[in-house]
């Protein structure tokens, strides 16, 4: 999104508020995201805090230290299958921005790739006086010869769209090309795509999404291609794919009312869509061998058996479309198993599924045989965390990747469906983890449930209470904490003697849908409460105290460690809040906010009476006793409204509450754009919290 538009949006939205909101909230000029008073502003802000936390004895080693780990060679290059070859995309100290190169198959497994570069991000972005950052790419199979490259101004959200052939290595001429906007894109054939863009009034949904969708041919101006599908002004977005099966392609139209909902259909050009009709708040995972994969999110009857939430099911396509609804189950969760977001893919003849169990991983590979579904386990190695990383389905090969809290991640190659498993490149170990030991707890939270955490502790550990100790959070929008290798919180916070913990808290995908629906919208008071139980159990346990004690998180997170700012500051001695929503009474008016409604309520309406007794800007208590906080975000995030941080720091700067601000003039949404700017955003926190908590 340019830099006109974003001021256009700002203005729009600052226009809507009554003189009575403008009256309650004296910061709504924050909101100006390149302002003139707001960038003064918050230059000001990273001044003030910068000169300390800068001058702290730990900043410069912490940071040498990120930086030489970030830029180091010995990381594996992280692989995707595409036809003949592997492609992965590389950023070190030479190439900063990174480049994107590709390897045959057999020379990545050998571990002799001899890496052609196909793009060099530093050097284009040079010759173009940009500053692109990568964020991807859509190739036209089955050759992958013509891609669509996805270039962001400083790591914002909003693209660049340009149309690149991997054999030439270079930009196709008249190709197509997408101004900067948040556009979905999808190959039809070599000249015709899907689009979805910013094409002017009433292209774009309240959340700032495509509403239409469009046919267009090559050597048609954008502007001309024709509309096929539109969806509704307060959908979160619209979209139509083409999905393969094989070699047979399909096309669904993809609307999405809210964050967790879709209704589907089967394109047709004569514009009679025919419905998928499968629960809205379903995971539609496409055809494999004429089999739909569906995974549900809440209990479904659709004929004389019920199937439960967190099913994994199958079905002949054709079939259902006729009016069958006999599905057979893949897989059916227990207590304490659920499917993890990502954890479903598939090669050429198997189905993968990785599993949580307790949040930890196991894989297995399933076989359609005569009509039914055969389960194989994929011997891997157990207690840490499995991502799948790529599959080829025109192949029986796939990678997945395994790693603990001090285990190093391992690549793996998996041949025949996983029928036999190598591995392949192992990270080294970044810092030293003899003496640390991982140990798995469960707290009880408020309302009696039993909330599972990660106790990661430093060498020499002791129980007497005086241990720094760091509590990590999310919970929301399903997402799973499993354990993870961190090279920056072993060196930057182990190594130095600090205990570091996980919390899996309800909100999150843990144990599938339901942890996730326990803390929707009037029930989100329940992840607070599970973080706050998680830290009285620490301080039970005297891993630590709350002057010893501090909590981290970013996006959902830093809603999260707001609120525990604001209701617990006795908890903690020390609160990290990044790239946060805070402001919960403006989120659906501000840039991506109004497509997480389905998550946290509509404050517009009476769900303003549960979100205000937890909305951190609103609850800013001039007598508290808070600990010194540090906030953190980024003028180019444009997911994230960074008024949300700015406007909590003056309100809190304005009843005399001390704190520490930093705000990146870019890197997007993730806080950084390049290892530079993350060794020192991650450099500035640690060396806070070594600076509070010791």
């Amino acid at each position: 999104m340019d830099k006109k538009l974003v001021g256009i949006v700002v203005l729009v939205a600052l226009a809507a508020c009554s003189p009575a909101e403008k009256a309650e909230d004296p910061y709504l000029w924050l909101e100006e995201v390149e302002g003139t008073e707001a960038l003064a502003w918050v230059l000001e802000q990273n001044d003030d805090s910068l000169g300390y936390l800068e001058a702290l004895p730990t900043f410069q080693p912490i940071y040498e230290r990120n930086l030489e780990i970030y830029d180091s060679d010995e990381r594996f290059a992280s692989p995707s299958l595409m036809g003949d070859y592997v492609y992965n995309y590389w950023k070190d100290a030479t190439n900063k921005r990174g480049i994107w190169r590709r390897t045959t198959l057999e020379k990545y497994v050998a571990d002799e790739a001899d890496w052609d570069i196909v793009l060099d991000l530093d050097a284009l972005a040079e010759d173009e006086g940009e500053d692109w950052v990568w964020k991807g790419s859509s190739c036209l199979r089955p050759e992958y010869q013509k891609c669509l490259l996805r270039l962001s101004r400083g790591g914002a959200d909003a693209v660049v769209v340009r149309e690149f052939d991997t054999e030439t290595r270079s930009f196709v001429d008249d190709g197509f090309y997408i101004a900067e906007a948040k556009s979905d894109t999808s190959w039809i054939d070599e000249d015709t795509l899907f689009i979805g863009s910013d094409f002017g009034d009433g292209s774009l949904t309240d959340s700032g999404y495509p509403r239409t969708s469009r046919l267009w041919k090559r050597g048609v101006p954008l502007e001309e291609a024709t509309e096929v599908f539109a969806g509704e002004q307060a959908d979160v977005a619209i979209s139509i794919y083409r999905a393969w099966d094989g070699d047979e392609s399909y096309d669904v139209v993809h609307r999405a009312p809210t964050f967790f909902t879709a209704i589907r259909h089967l394109f047709a050009e004569n514009g009679d869509h025919q419905k998928i009709d499968i629960p809205d708040d379903s995971s539609f995972h496409g055809l494999m061998n004429g089999q739909m994969i569906v995974e549900l999110k809440s209990d479904w009857q659709p004929g004389d058996t019920k199937y439960v939430q967190g099913s994994l099911m199958s079905i002949d396509f054709d079939s259902f479309m006729a009016g069958g609804r006999d599905f057979d189950s893949i897989y059916v969760p227990t207590e304490r198993s659920a499917i993890p977001r990502g954890g479903v893919a598939w090669t050429r003849d198997y189905l993968i599924l990785n599993q949580l169990e307790d949040v930890t991983s196991k894989l297995s590979r399933y076989e359609y045989v005569d009509g039914e579904w055969i389960r194989s386990d994929i011997q891997t190695e157990t207690l840490g965390s499995i991502s799948l990383v790529s599959a080829a389905e025109d192949s029986n090969v796939f990678f997945f990747s395994y790693e603990g809290f001090l285990r190093p991640d391992t690549l793996y190659v998996a041949n025949d469906g996983g029928a036999s498993v190598e591995a392949l490149f192992s990270l080294p170990a970044f810092f030293d983890a003899e003496g640390m030991a991982v140990q798995q707890y469960f707290a009880t939270s408020k309302d009696g449930t039993k909330v599972p955490y990660f106790l990661i502790c430093p060498k020499g550990f002791e129980a007497n209470g005086d241990t720094p100790t760091l509590l990590y959070g999310y919970g929301g929008f399903q997402i799973s904490l499993t354990p993870g290798y961190s090279a920056t919180v072993g060196h930057a916070w182990l190594e130095r003697g600090g205990a570091y913990v996980v919390a899996n808290i309800r909100g999150g995908g843990e144990y599938g849908p339901r942890w996730h629906h326990a803390a929707l919208k009037e029930n989100r008071q329940r992840a607070y409460d599970d973080m706050a139980a998680v830290a009285e159990d620490l301080i039970e346990r005297k891993v630590t105290s709350p002057e010893h004690l501090g909590v981290k998180g970013g996006s959902n997170g830093g809603l999260l460690t707001g609120v525990m700012l604001t209701q617990r500051p006795d908890l903690w001695g020390a609160v990290v809040v990044q790239v946060p929503l805070l402001d919960m009474k403006r989120f659906s008016h501000l840039l991506a906010g109004a497509s997480w409604m389905d998550e946290y309520g509509n404050p517009d309406t009476d769900d303003w009476e549960y979100i205000k007794e937890y909305s951190p800007y609103q609850n800013i208590d001039a007598d508290a006793d808070y600990p010194k906080a540090f906030f953190t975000t980024s003028t180019r995030d444009d997911r994230v409204h960074p008024a949300h941080a700015r406007k909590m720091v003056a309100r809190m700067r304005e009843l005399d509450h001390d704190l520490y601000y930093y705000e990146n003039t870019v890197g997007g949404h993730a806080g950084a754009s390049d290892n530079t700017q993350s060794a020192r955003l991650q450099s500035l926190i640690y060396s806070y919290l070594w600076g509070e908590l010791q």
